[in-house]
């Protein structure tokens, strides 16, 4: 017999492997999730699938219209804004209290500011934008608070929905290896104010391009062919 702790163990698995799936890249926007397909590939059962779509539509990384089911959540501009808003005060918040940052919170900002300039090398652009956000949970983790983390592990999950918008992955993430690198440095010689300014900075010129981009696909989507 199938307990309700085992339900929620498996609901749990899977929804982390799809929330996963989704920060990599590997589930564009508008992905059909069918709890059909999903319960074999995870060896669970198709009522655990359906308690994981539900978890991640909390999550606002899936949404379920009646008629089609479960599909990966496409962003819109607003989205994008209200993210990027989160982001900001989580992020500088992290930078600013990174004095009190134990010395394996602020070697994983070293560790993952390196990773993303290793995938550019590699022209894994995939990667590279992991890594990328990988760098900036990382701030985030400064503040040593694990509910903060948790918070921004869906947000990074959403933004990486608005990358795959992107007309041009290579173009837009190249240009981020070294900024991220940059404020790395800055933090790590305890110029906090100057990594602040350099944050922000990167922060404004991200979302501005992430909102242009959204802007264009929806455009592009009404547009009679």
């Amino acid at each position: 017999m199938t307990t309700t702790d085992d339900t929620a163990s498996a609901s749990g698995r899977v929804r982390d492997a799809l929330r996963t799936q989704i920060l990599r890249g590997e589930l564009p926007p508008g992905a059909r999730l069918m709890d059909r397909a999903l319960a074999p590939q995870h060896g669970v059962s198709r009522n655990s699938v359906r308690e994981a779509l539900r978890l991640l539509e909390s999550d606002g990384l899936v949404v379920h219209a009646r008629n089609t089911g479960s599909s990966v959540r496409v962003l819109t501009a607003a989205d994008v804004a209200d993210i990027y808003a989160a982001r900001r005060v989580l992020e500088v918040g992290g930078v600013q209290t990174s004095s009190r940052a134990t010395d394996r919170d602020l070697a994983e900002v070293d560790r993952a500011a390196t990773a993303g300039l290793h995938e550019r090398t590699l022209e894994d652009w995939r990667g590279a934008g992991t890594a990328s956000l990988v760098f900036h949970a990382a701030l985030v983790g400064l503040a040593g608070s694990a509910r903060l983390n948790a918070f921004f592990t869906d947000l990074a999950a959403q933004l990486r929905l608005a990358f795959a918008v992107m007309p041009d992955e290579a173009a837009f993430q190249t240009q981020w290896m070294e900024r991220d690198r940059t404020i790395a440095d800055l933090l790590l010689s305890g110029r906090r104010d100057a990594a602040e300014i350099e944050l922000l900075a990167y922060l404004a010129d991200s979302e501005a391009a992430v909102v242009d981009a959204v802007r264009a696909a929806q455009r592009s989507a009404v547009v009679p062919r």
